[in-house]
């Protein structure tokens, strides 16, 4: 008599949700409604000791400079801290903002010039992190599952968002994110950010960002 054996396969990692750990949800609820960002980003309620750089940040991209002025203005309106005044460069045109609760974002747009009005549309959500090694985290992902759509060496690395989230997730050299940003790059204690895993597992990457399982991050209030 035999038996047929199955090999057991863990599910690929892809990202599912992001919650941070605020002090005030209901503060940072009502930040993220003004910025148009509720329905992308979860909140829960945390005393955890952060100062200084907390290692990411949360990146809008939209179509041009008149949305990335909208935007902008929300924020600031909302209470937001002008990191960086919105303003045109190598790139494109942007600028970044420090929310109530003190996650950093960054509006920008790779158009310089306006080819029309203010749509406060979003077209892509971008989760940075800022990591000490690109090239070995970028593996740590990769052994994951995750699939690389983009990289520049040991600087940038960008992986396929999955199919229950529009927020890409983006590696960036943690100093030159902090320069990038204009704030200074040393912090220490919590990242103060839960990644929601497809897995259902629980685990720590190299730099510290936490993934949890989607399913548990998914009740958490709003």
């Amino acid at each position: 008599m035999s038996m047929a054996t199955t090999a057991s396969t863990a599910a690929p990692l892809s990202l599912a949700s992001l919650t941070l750990e605020v002090a005030d949800p209901e503060a940072a609820h009502r930040f993220h409604t003004a910025l148009g960002v509720d329905t992308y980003v979860g909140l829960r309620a945390s005393e955890g000791h952060s100062a200084g750089f907390r290692g990411f940040t949360l990146g809008l991209t939209v179509s041009g400079p008149a949305t990335v002025d909208g935007f902008f203005g929300a924020a600031v309106d909302a209470g937001a801290l002008v990191l960086k005044p919105a303003a045109k460069s190598l790139w494109g045109y942007g600028g970044v903002v420090q929310a109530p609760d003190g996650t950093i974002w960054k509006i920008a747009t790779s158009a310089k010039k306006d080819t029309g009005p203010d749509t406060r549309e979003i077209d892509e959500l971008v989760l940075l992190l800022g990591v000490a090694a690109v090239k070995a985290t970028r593996q740590f992902y990769v052994e994951k599952g995750l699939t690389v759509t983009k990289s520049f060496g040991g600087k940038y690395t960008e992986f396929a968002p999955g199919s229950s989230s529009p927020v890409k997730l983006a590696l960036y050299k943690r100093s030159a994110l902090a320069k990038d940003l204009g704030v200074p790059a040393d912090g220490t204690g919590s990242h103060r950010i839960a990644l929601g895993s497809t897995t259902g597992t629980t685990f720590t990457d190299p730099d510290g960002f936490v993934w949890e399982a989607a399913a548990q991050l998914a009740a958490t209030p709003h």
